[in-house]
């Protein structure tokens, strides 16, 4: 279970580390957060692998909710959002016209 864990530690630190390499679509702060916390897994996961030799240790499952909040945010900002043709925006403006009234 202690390698598994160390793993999983390892991958999302990597993960969050390329996320935050990659610019498109992305704000400078979600980058930086990725990498930040990235840099935090991974070495942690190094600590553990290399370092800790001690006999007990909690495993903490709820950190990997992160990750995946984090890479749900990086496929979110992807994904290209449709622009409107000249007709929408006017059909747009106009019931937003009509509201008004």
């Amino acid at each position: 279970m202690f390698n598994w864990y160390v793993g999983l530690l390892a991958v999302s630190g990597i993960a969050m580390i390329a996320m935050a390499t990659m610019k498109s679509g992305q704000s400078s702060t979600s980058r930086t957060i990725n990498f930040i916390f990235g840099s935090v897994y991974l070495g942690y996961a190094g600590y553990l692998a290399f370092i800790f030799d001690g006999d007990s240790y909690w495993i903490f499952f709820q950190a990997f909710i992160l990750p995946v909040l984090m890479a749900v945010n990086f496929f979110r900002t992807r994904t290209p959002r449709q622009k409107l043709t000249d007709t929408q925006k006017a059909w747009r403006e106009y019931q937003r016209s009509e509201q008004r009234q």
